[in-house]
């Protein structure tokens, strides 16, 4: 017993060894002394048994494994919420816009639009059994606001930017207080500036406070070679007589631009 318990300890002591790829050595750096095992009953002339415990580790490969096998498809909210707008599941207010009927969902309005939700849950909210008769907007312009509250993108039939229906889409936004969709249409009438079209982009940005394509629109009439065909055209007309103090800005631009030139 003495023999075994001091054999243990021995071994504990000097056998226990870890071999790594970073070890530049293929053997043991230490040894035993012979007179710490003699007595033993593993050392018998001359001749000494060795018993090893071996344990192998396969380093993991975790390079070989895919672990972003998973694919997580993009959010479909905004289809959903478009599916339910055409199924008119659950609609409890509806629409008439010169004459043709859109049916939608109170909580929706509200929650997108501030000026819904005063209609709809303020005090003077709409009887609820009853149409809500809106005669001032075109059915397609209405269509189009309801796609874009319930989806936050425009219709497909709006997407080319077509700068008379991106002007009513202005108005519609402006009217009910949805603020991104008024900016968007901001942006696309600003990329469609022509000289045909920029008198009436600029009345439009004047009447709702559109500063930014306000901007956009003078500076266009103010670069050079632009101001005299924008004058001949039938826009320009109603812009000087609906917004006069506008030309002055303009000539102001043309000036600044002039003296930038010239410095």
């Amino acid at each position: 017993m003495e023999n075994a318990a001091r054999l243990s300890q021995v071994t504990n002591s000097y056998m226990k060894h870890t071999f790594s790829p970073a070890s530049d050595n293929w053997g043991f750096i230490k040894f035993i002394e012979k007179s710490k095992i003699q007595g033993s009953p593993f050392l018998e002339n001359d001749c000494l048994t060795i018993r090893c415990l071996l344990t192998v580790t396969k380093e993991s490969r975790t390079q070989d494994v895919e672990t972003n096998s998973i694919v997580v498809p993009p959010s479909n909210l905004h289809q959903d919420f478009g599916n339910m707008l055409h199924d008119g599941e659950g609609a409890d207010v509806t629409f008439t816009v010169c004459g043709q009927l859109f049916h939608a969902h109170r909580c929706v309005l509200a929650f997108r639009s501030p000026v819904f939700r005063a209609e709809l849950f303020g005090p003077l909210r709409e009887n609820a059994t009853e149409c809500i008769k809106i005669d001032d907007m075109e059915p397609m312009i209405f269509e189009a606001l309801l796609h874009f509250i319930y989806t936050d993108t425009l219709p497909d039939n709006c997407k080319d930017g077509k700068a008379a229906a991106m002007q009513h889409m202005l108005v519609a936004a402006d009217r009910y207080g949805v603020d991104r969709l008024r900016l968007l249409c901001e942006r696309k009438l600003s990329e469609a500036i022509d000289v045909e079209t920029v008198s009436t982009t600029l009345a439009l940005a004047e009447q709702h406070h559109c500063s930014q394509l306000r901007g956009a629109c003078i500076r266009f009439m103010a670069s050079p070679d632009m101001l005299g065909p924008v004058m001949l055209t039938d826009g320009f007309k109603h812009l000087v007589a609906s917004c006069p103090l506008i030309l002055k800005e303009v000539l102001d631009e043309v000036s600044r631009i002039w003296r930038d030139k010239s410095s």
